[in-house]
């Protein structure tokens, strides 16, 4: 764990963030510091009625776990655990959680499908296409894990305004379209094609080939079984000499990884652990600056309006695979027309 800060960063910053931490304490906050909540140990479940303010947890708890939350901003959220009560409105009710647009993916390759990487493009692509209504997948397959889920959650609250996505046989409240609409007419179908789906994952880089400063994994926050797979990948091996491979993580997932063995096969390759922050906002990142290289559909499209950054979008296997080679590397097998359907 590097818990060190940037000798550049803006001191009034650090300690305003210190004295607000503190005072949530105060309140009787649990510190988990993490926009992946959901992670954790226990927490809400279907039907719970919840507070959340994190863009990417809203859509994970409403869509994924079937908890209920609209969209809290900052000290709305808070206001609402003081009080105990929010406004019986919105994604907390049955009415306003019905699908109103349908993405049918039948038509591309089942393989393709199962991926993470589609995954992140898909709920990209999804949220503009969406904005904020409340999207329905079909053919998406019903072992999809939490991590891809994940994605889709994330990516779709980033490129537009999505708080909740069913996939029909998947999520807990889609085990069929009409259950989905809640017997509705949509609004809207879209059948997405091969170039739709090509045309958002390219938009996700905007950086070519070449060297790259830094690799920039776990946005949202990764998970227990993202090291467990990210540490198969490099045992053994070594990151670039000028790369800097940021995994960024809340404490508690990090200390089970580390029981685990995972944390210290990372660190041994010269992985960094960011705990309890991000890295397109961190003042403990220093390497985000030129070509970075990242797993994650929500870091590709916020970090360049944020840092001095270009953006390569691939695979978690890609990135693992750029950090030790020290330019952009993406798999064939992945990456080629004909796995996307082209």
């Amino acid at each position: 764990m590097r818990p060190d800060v940037r000798a550049d960063a803006d001191p009034v910053v650090l300690a305003e963030a210190r004295e607000l931490a503190g005072l949530y304490l105060e309140l009787g906050c649990r510190p988990v510091w993490t926009c992946a909540p959901y992670q954790l140990p226990g927490g809400p479940g279907l039907g719970d009625q919840i507070i959340v303010g994190e863009s990417n947890a809203v859509a994970y708890y409403n869509s994924v776990v079937g908890a209920r939350t609209n969209k809290y901003g900052d000290f709305l959220d808070v206001c609402a655990a003081l009080t105990g009560r929010v406004p019986f409105a919105g994604l907390h009710t049955d009415a306003g959680r019905r699908a109103q647009i349908l993405f049918d993916i039948n038509g591309l390759p089942e393989a393709l499908r199962a991926t993470e990487l589609f995954c992140h493009v898909l709920g990209h692509l999804m949220g503009r296409q969406a904005g904020s209504r409340i999207p329905v997948i079909a053919g998406l397959a019903p072992e999809t894990p939490p991590d891809s889920l994940k994605a889709i959650a994330a990516a779709g609250a980033s490129s537009g305004g999505i708080a909740m996505f069913h996939a029909v046989g998947v999520t807990p409240e889609a085990p069929d379209l009409e259950a989905a609409t809640g017997g509705r007419d949509l609004e809207e179908t879209v059948t997405v094609t091969p170039e739709a789906l090509v045309a958002a994952r390219d938009s996700l880089s905007s950086a070519g080939d070449g060297p790259v400063s830094m690799v920039a994994l776990g946005t949202p926050h990764f998970s227990l079984s993202e090291f467990e797979r990210a540490a198969a990948l490099i045992e053994g091996r070594k990151v670039g000499g000028q790369v800097a491979l940021y995994i960024s993580t809340s404490r508690i997932i990090a200390g089970l990884a580390a029981q685990k063995g995972w944390v210290g096969t990372l660190e041994r390759a010269g992985a960094i652990i960011l705990v309890d922050t991000c890295t397109y906002f961190a003042p403990a990142v220093r390497a985000a600056r030129g070509r970075v290289m990242t797993n994650s559909a929500k870091w590709a499209y916020y970090a360049p309006g944020l840092l001095p950054v270009e953006v390569a979008f691939g695979a978690l296997e890609d990135c693992i695979e750029t950090a030790v080679r020290g330019e952009v590397w993406r798999s064939g097998a992945v990456w080629s027309d004909n796995a996307w359907g082209l």
